[in-house]
């Protein structure tokens, strides 16, 4: 299997430099009005009944040739910080939406479902609530707060919520989070509940990183998993965030572990998908990078219940790698000039 997969990847390799001319999704040729046009990846994808996505942020809408290829290549868009706790929530008790709504507007106006991302996590929370101790009173009637008013707010337009973000540590072991240290881990349930009352249509997900390989912290979530759905809590799916880095290697246990997910009847997501490297790139790494995202891609094509990917923004212009990652980056399929990379046409081929 493998082996045909070199084979064709080195059949895209050598297409690639004859194919940019005619099929690279240049803004004007995906504003265009042309016949010929190549199916972009949401087209292939949905051959296979499955979604192809890209995470977007605000500030980056004002760059219309980067916004051209995000209305048309993709049919889901998850919004990368308008959604997240400090932004929806800036004062206790006062909400604002704009960030997110601008997104969903953008991709209602472009026939796409959105993601929403994320109803608590660890990171990224105002200052109000970690600058000051909880009582788990306070605190559980501050998250029902916060998620309920979230959720009711986005109903109907949002097809799934990332509930719980990262939840576990790489050990298998509970995050120490404000939450779980005030409230205990009973708080996942309790989130998973007050999402599920607020839009009982939308699908319910955990999320975390390094949970695509079979290992301490996968494991952590299926029996976790196992536990909510014999408890009857309203768990729906798994995401995979899949921020993989070539020098820690491929995930080879990738599509096992979403089977086994798909056996308690729950759904799975690749919902973060970029893979890093050391820069600069080169050929061998860029070859290696496309085999990756022609693998993953092909993992969740392979499980019936994996519904869908989508890559943490299309283009190493807006990655957030460079910031977080010292001397990493060109982690995604699109380079900074808003150009198919190897790993474009190598995602294409797996969606064939």
């Amino acid at each position: 299997m493998r082996k045909n997969r070199r084979n064709r990847l080195r059949l895209v390799g050598a297409l690639a430099a004859v194919l940019v001319a005619v099929t690279a999704p240049s803004a004007q040729g995906l504003c265009g009005e042309g016949h010929n046009e190549p199916p972009t990846l949401a087209e292939l994808a949905q051959r296979h009944g499955r979604y192809f996505g890209s995470a977007t942020d605000n500030p980056e809408l004002v760059d219309e040739p980067y916004k051209a290829i995000l209305d048309s290549e993709f049919d889901q868009i998850t919004p990368g910080n308008g959604m997240k706790w400090y932004a929806t929530e800036p004062q206790q008790g006062v909400f604002d939406f704009s960030a997110g709504d601008e997104i969903v507007d953008l991709a209602r106006a472009n026939r796409q479902k959105v993601r929403g991302h994320t109803l608590v996590w660890h990171s990224q929370l105002p200052n109000w609530l970690t600058s000051r101790e909880w009582t788990a009173p306070e605190l559980r009637a501050v998250l029902k707060k916060h998620i309920q008013t979230e959720v009711r707010h986005y109903r109907g337009k949002v097809f799934a919520w990332d509930v719980v973000n990262e939840a576990f540590n790489e050990d298998g072991t509970y995050r120490e989070t404000v939450f779980y240290k005030t409230l205990g881990p009973g708080y996942i349930a309790d989130a998973l509940r007050w999402a599920h009352q607020a839009d009982p249509r939308v699908k319910l997900y955990l999320n975390d990183y390094n949970i695509e390989s079979i290992g301490p912290k996968s494991d952590a979530y299926f029996k976790l998993a196992q536990e909510l759905r014999a408890e009857g809590v309203p768990l729906h799916g798994i995401g995979l965030q899949a921020h993989l880095a070539l020098q820690y290697g491929y995930p080879t246990t990738l599509e096992d572990n979403l089977r086994r997910f798909s056996r308690l009847g729950l759904d799975t997501a690749l919902t973060e998908v970029d893979i890093r490297m050391y820069v600069p790139a080169d050929e061998q790494k860029l070859a290696t990078q496309a085999q990756w995202y022609m693998d993953l891609t092909e993992a969740c094509l392979a499980v019936r219940r994996c519904v869908g990917i989508t890559i943490w923004d299309y283009t190493d212009k807006y990655s957030w790698i460079p910031a977080f990652f010292d001397g990493e980056g060109a982690a995604l399929p699109w380079d900074e000039q808003l150009q198919p990379k190897p790993a474009y046409y190598a995602i294409r081929e797996a969606l064939k």
